[in-house]
């Protein structure tokens, strides 16, 4: 795929004004946004991507369409699994309500930054080093692997990395928030609120998630630009996503089980390229539709089955419910 300098300044500079505007509108009128608010937002940021994804089918044709699909949709379905982790940071940090939809925006665009460096990097090794892929391929599978079989209580997940522990330790910061400023004077010393923290903390902690999510996406597609793009678009809506299925996280039951079966699929299909690639006839190569299919149709199966479960066991919590209300022994006339 052969990407011109212009488009891709297009694009960044595309990317970078919508950012800001949102960014704008945040900072104007800080608040806890509404269900409707979210959704709206959401449902503009799925437009734009989807149109973006039938321009590729449109102008470079229906392979690169296909896998910008895939991979968008893929980055956005391990997104909502990080929203378990941005959750625990909020609790953490205690941030105030007013103030969460700021920490989420910069703190995804410290991410977005970070990727894109992430993703320059992962593209010119496996373009040097093409052993990477069974080395990426087995990596996901065993990420498949412990998703399953390892699942670890949600309140384990945020552990301090390296970047927030030295961001803590170097920078002098009060104890207490300066409304949505992230540095204050206090005695005339320069010190950092833990608004500035717990952005670095958003920030650094999703591209701990990215060592799973750039790889899978190296996975469907080879082209930088399209691993950006599809970065991109799944981040962008996060803040919202945030807020719209915050109380909705704990009816997706089988999310884990639905991303090990993405991320496993992934990483087989990673090793069977590579493998076809050395001559293995065997090897086959999964064409990207049906890599789009087997991705859309897993994550559909898996949120129905995880509502259908949801409502079952509510249904035998409110008849137990009721069987315990009843009286043991029915008043004779």
């Amino acid at each position: 795929m052969n990407v011109p300098f212009w488009l891709w300044l297009v694009t960044v500079v595309g990317l970078t004004a919508i950012i800001c505007a949102d960014f704008h509108l945040i900072s104007r009128n800080p608040r806890d946004p509404s269900l409707k608010e979210c959704t709206a937002w959401i449902a503009c940021y799925v437009t734009l991507a989807v149109l973006f994804g039938l321009a590729l089918f449109a102008t470079a044709g229906a392979r690169y369409g296909g896998e910008f699909f895939a991979g968008w949709i893929t980055e956005y379905s391990l997104s909502v699994d990080n929203l378990f982790v941005f959750v625990i940071i909020m609790a953490s940090f205690a941030v105030p309500k007013e103030y969460r939809q700021k920490v989420l925006s910069i703190g995804i665009v410290i991410a977005l930054l970070m990727r894109g460096l992430f993703i320059m990097v992962g593209y010119g090794a496996i373009t040097k080093f093409e052993w990477l892929f069974y080395v990426f391929g087995a990596f996901l599978i065993y990420t498949a692997w412990k998703l399953v079989a390892h699942k670890d209580d949600e309140e384990d997940e945020f552990k301090e990395n390296a970047m927030l522990r030295v961001a803590k330790k170097f920078l002098p910061a009060t104890d207490k928030y300066e409304g949505a400023r992230i540095t204050t004077k206090i005695d005339g010393r320069r010190m950092v609120t833990p608004m500035l923290i717990v952005m670095v903390a958003i920030g650094t902690t999703d591209l701990l998630f990215a060592l799973d999510s750039i790889p899978a996406i190296f996975g469907l597609t080879k082209e930088p630009y399209l691993v950006f793009t599809a970065n991109a678009f799944a981040l962008m809506g996060l803040r919202q996503l945030f807020f719209l299925i915050g109380g909705l996280l704990d009816r997706l039951v089988y999310l884990s089980v639905g991303l090990a079966v993405v991320l496993g699929f992934i990483g087989l299909k990673l090793v069977l390229e590579a493998l076809h690639h050395d001559g293995v006839e065997w090897a086959l190569e999964i064409p990207i539709l049906v890599s789009l299919g087997i991705i859309v149709g897993t994550l559909a199966v898996t949120t129905v089955a995880s509502l259908v479960k949801v409502k079952r066991d509510r249904d035998k919590k409110l008849d137990r419910m009721d069987a315990d209300a009843r009286p043991a022994v029915e008043p004779t006339e």
